[in-house]
């Protein structure tokens, strides 16, 4: 891995610059403008569906697609969506679990900057 050639790991007391560590704003308010409210998709294909936004981990080739969501009382989101990892799946899944997750050197779940409300069936098999 190049990132283990530069850095070394973290255990050797090396790891990468900070602001690669830096972690980004997954929720926008553009995001949560757009997301519908839990169940308001659920007569619609998947296939048909529209994804609010994508979420993926930068080291593997793990993705959230956001077709629904909601604020929780407890002030985190649940969100309804396709997971591409190991399996695809319809999931229900938290902001909050998001955020949790940690890969190597510190790396951290990001969202996609460039995709807001595109199309599932244009990103079914990617």
């Amino acid at each position: 891995m190049l990132l283990f050639t530069l850095w070394g790991n973290s255990s050797q007391g090396i790891s990468p610059p900070q602001h690669w560590r830096n972690r980004m704003k997954l929720m926008t308010k553009a995001i949560i403008n757009a997301l519908p409210k839990l169940y308001a998709t659920e007569g619609i294909a998947v296939e048909d569906k529209t994804v609010i936004c994508k979420f993926f981990t930068p080291w593997g080739n793990w993705t959230w697609y956001v077709f629904e969501g909601e604020k929780q009382e407890d002030g985190d989101y649940l969100f309804f969506g396709m997971v591409h990892g190991f399996e695809t799946e319809l999931i229900y899944f938290s902001l909050s679990e998001l955020q949790s997750f940690t890969g190597p050197f510190g790396l951290k779940i990001e969202r996609d900057k460039w995709f807001f409300k595109k199309p599932y069936r244009d990103h079914a098999f990617h």
